[in-house]
């Protein structure tokens, strides 16, 4: 009996392991068995040249811009504009209280007169022979010395009244009435918003290739705005710290534009050849994309992933070879391995 258990027991496990493996092949061709048959339509992945691009970063500025500062030294007495108004040009902005100009001016102005009485006077006496012609010319020399410190002390005493030098609005205002102005300290900072234009470095070895009247592509972020710009100026030095050259760049007004903005500027770059698909066969998969290809009738899953994108196709960077059949049309619930019938 013992030597019957011996045979019978490998045996038995034997015939178990067989079912086991047989029950598993059978589960899976009857899971194969049970996935239809989907229709759907193909399309060859293409391989096509495309232009590359190089990304710049820029800033929104506007044309025209002043930094409002004194020229005298005195007390703000008027400021009628705050932080973000409009003004027209000619507009008054700041009107300081310089005492001591306005003295010297009343001066300036009494010695003018004094010099025109003495002028005339010497003129009628040497009318009358009571004079000579040197101290007419003495006079009237004296007279244009009075006349240009005149001049000089209505200048400086116009100092004191600043307008705006052309019709913008008021980006910034550090100072109010009270204050003191000192010549060269900033008042205020006036923009014309209507006229715009993004600033940019751009690399000594690209500049080069960058004239005035060029169109680029610029994208603002923060406005979600593409619009293309006109180059307007190109720095004819780079800077040697930087290895970069300014570049002025004219953009089309916008209520949705703002001064200091942030931008990216396309530049034209190398072509390449890559591969295109339609964007239709490209569907999100997690952090990533997939696409179905058609291989012995059959859907074959491909992570793949994605560049940019032109018109309704789709650069893809990775995960598909040229020339292979991908599935364009009905594929947003194919599983891997599900059999295909393409249609036309």
């Amino acid at each position: 009996m013992p030597q019957l258990q011996r045979y019978v027991i490998p045996l038995a496990c034997a015939l178990l392991m067989l079912t086991g493996c047989n029950g598993e092949k059978h589960e899976t061709t009857t899971q194969t068995q049970k996935l239809a048959t989907v229709q759907v339509k193909i399309a060859p992945v293409s391989l096509d040249s495309a232009q590359g691009q190089i990304e710049l970063l820029g800033t929104v500025e506007p044309v025209d811009k002043a930094v409002i500062a004194a020229k005298v030294t005195g007390t703000i007495t008027k400021m009628p504009v705050r932080l973000g108004s409009t003004v027209k040009k000619g507009q008054l902005l700041v009107e300081i209280s310089a005492n001591e100009i306005s003295a010297k001016l009343r001066q300036a102005q009494a010695q003018l007169e004094q010099a025109k009485r003495n002028l005339d006077r010497e003129t009628r006496l040497l009318a009358k022979n009571a004079s000579t012609p040197e101290t007419v010319k003495s006079m009237q020399e004296g007279h244009r010395i009075a006349q240009a410190g005149y001049r000089e002390a209505k200048t400086m005493a116009g100092y004191t009244s600043i307008t705006a030098p052309f019709a913008g609005q008021i980006t910034a205002k550090p100072v109010n009435a009270g204050d003191l102005a000192s010549p060269g300290a900033p008042l205020l900072i006036l923009e014309n918003n209507r006229r715009l234009q993004v600033v940019t470095s751009v690399p000594e070895a690209l500049v080069v290739n960058i004239h005035a009247g060029d169109k680029l592509t610029i994208r603002i972020p923060a406005a979600d705005l593409v619009t293309t710009g006109t180059v307007a100026e190109v720095a004819p030095a780079a800077d040697p710290a930087s290895r970069t050259a300014p570049v002025k760049i004219d953009i089309a007004s916008s209520p949705k534009l703002r001064s200091g903005q942030f931008a990216r500027i396309a530049l034209a770059g190398t072509s390449s050849q890559t591969l295109f698909i339609p964007a239709a066969a490209v569907f999100p998969f997690g952090q990533m994309e997939r696409v179905f290809v058609a291989r012995n009738s059959q859907a074959e899953l491909r992570l793949v992933r994605v560049g940019m994108r032109r018109g309704e196709m789709v650069e893809i960077l990775s995960g598909l070879d040229p020339d292979e059949q991908i599935v364009v049309a009905n594929g947003t619930h194919l599983i891997d391995g599900q059999p295909l019938e393409i249609t036309p």
